[in-house]
């Protein structure tokens, strides 16, 4: 049986960050006040988590996020290092994460973080297009991005990239391009969020002045399948696809545009489910169809209230068909008989395929 995953989120919004990019106000994305984080903040967090997990059947993370960690002070560094240090000494926690921007990582800085047991660097890449990078503020450059990705790597580090859909500029042309050049690198983990308008951003104002257009939810599911596969057919593991949902981060408060989901994520796979699935049903056919999958898979196939299971029906005019669970069949392989004929489905097949469609329309 494999061990559940947790993380021990310690967030240090907007430290170490002097840049002001077009997309981010941390506070609003973290959901974090604020609020100091000192060792005592550490120890007590740390401290609240393990109490409630069962480590003997757990991996513990703990993660410093929400801002550019390794730009703070480095005796500061230290000082949270130290902390999170000792309970990976004691065997209370597995990894030490953090996430940075690339122009704030050298030889210096990784061997701080080799000192004190740090094992997972995510980049904060955005783009791999200088001039999306240029107009997003980010304040760096694509090059900045391949030298701290082979210094981490370097090290030994796990290296993971954070990708932004849609900031001013993108385009999916560019987008697919991000990924493939991330893909070079050869990152261990990514993310991917599609940029969403928060309030009392620079993009805010842009979007008030019409210099600025977001993607739509379903162009950003369209684009978001494709990048997705691409990494997954590398073994890239995709940790998070979406901005996760905060207090203050709701559609109706503060966001004011953009492909906002809370469950973005599902979102997308279920588009993918129901997209394998169909491209092995005829319009309009009279044999009944029947579709087996595993009972954990349902939620995406059935994702946002049936949205994309019944396009799929009305598109393919399907008139009689059912579903049957089968907790027998491995997740994300589905049969789908139709009358005397069975199919295999293996959704990892379908996005290895859409994975070299991507790559062919856009590269």
């Amino acid at each position: 049986m494999s061990k559940s995953h947790y993380i021990i989120p310690i967030f240090v919004a907007q430290e170490g960050c002097p840049h002001n990019c077009v997309f981010c106000n941390q506070h609003k994305i973290t959901g974090e006040k604020d609020e100091m984080i000192d060792e005592n903040y550490v120890r007590e967090t740390i401290e609240a988590y393990i109490k409630t997990i069962d480590k003997e059947n757990s991996t513990l993370e703990v993660s410093f996020f929400g801002g550019t960690f390794t730009g703070i002070p480095i005796e500061r560094q230290k000082s949270l290092l130290k902390v999170a240090k000792e309970y990976k000494d004691k065997g209370q926690i597995d990894y030490i994460h953090m996430s940075t921007r690339p122009d704030y990582i050298d030889r210096e800085i990784l061997d701080n973080l080799k000192e004190y047991s740090a094992d997972i660097i995510e980049l904060g890449v955005q783009s791999l297009d200088d001039e999306v990078l240029l107009k997003s503020g980010r304040g760096h450059s694509v090059e900045e991005v391949h030298r701290a990705s082979k210094l981490i790597r370097e090290y030994g580090f796990t290296l993971g990239h954070q990708i932004m859909l849609g900031l001013p500029g993108d385009t999916f042309k560019k987008d697919i391009e991000t990924v493939a050049k991330s893909l070079e690198m050869e990152p261990d983990i990514a993310r991917i969020y599609p940029a969403l308008v928060i309030k009392d951003t620079p993009m805010e104002d842009m979007l008030k002045k019409g210099t600025y257009k977001p993607y739509t939810l379903d162009e950003a599911i369209d684009i978001t399948m494709l990048l997705y596969s691409m990494y997954e057919e590398q073994d890239v593991k995709v940790i998070r696809i979406g901005l996760q949902p905060t207090e203050e981060i709701n559609e109706n408060k503060d966001v004011l545009g953009g492909p906002f989901h809370p469950a973005f994520r599902e979102l997308v796979e279920g588009k993918i489910i129901n997209e394998a699935i169909f491209s092995h049903v005829e319009d309009s056919s009279e044999e009944n169809l029947e579709i087996y999958i595993n009972n954990k898979d349902i939620s995406k196939l059935y994702c946002n209230k049936k949205q994309f299971f019944n396009e799929f029906i009305d598109k393919k005019n399907v008139k009689r068909f059912k579903v049957i669970q089968d907790e027998t069949l491995n997740r994300g392989n589905i049969i789908i008989k139709k009358g005397e004929n069975q199919e295999h489905i293996f959704i990892k097949e379908y996005m290895r395929k859409l994975s070299e469609e991507g790559k062919n329309l856009f590269i």
